[in-house]
């Protein structure tokens, strides 16, 4: 199994604070005989709907030495994982949590803003300290 991200237990403890049931840690996925790892599985029964809402997370600090290489890193993660999942769970919601501050830096300048336009991802953003989702984009 890979190592886990620096912010693996703030983000379960966030997810867990916004009223998700961790179901998996870590959710495995198997294609052809390769075995991956997304950081998180979660799920939330809505009581007006009775029916579970469920989400793999994957989990990335963007600590590198570039934000850039860190963001191909993740959105090169983030497409295999979604096409998997797309096939084997396709009621799993795949996102993508980093912390708030990367939110801003990355996905609230143009480059981020066209990633989030064409749909290339989802986004959790969380506040490490407070251990809080701070933000859902869809």
């Amino acid at each position: 199994m890979p190592a886990r991200d620096i912010y693996h237990d703030v983000v379960r403890n966030a997810l867990m604070k916004d009223g998700w049931t961790i179901t998996h840690d870590p959710l495995r996925l198997e294609w052809g005989g390769k075995d991956m790892y997304v950081d998180l599985g979660a799920e939330n029964l809505l009581a007006v709907e009775k029916d579970a809402q469920k989400l793999a997370v994957e989990i990335k600090s963007f600590v590198g030495a570039s934000d850039m290489a860190d963001l191909e890193k993740a959105l090169g993660q983030y497409v295999l994982y979604h096409d998997v999942l797309a096939e084997l769970e396709p009621e799993r919601v795949l996102y993508l949590a980093v912390p708030q501050t990367v939110v801003q830096n990355i996905f609230e300048e143009p480059l981020g803003r066209l990633l989030l336009r064409n749909k290339r991802l989802q986004i959790i953003g969380f506040e490490p300290i407070k251990q809080e989702v701070v933000q859902w984009i869809r």
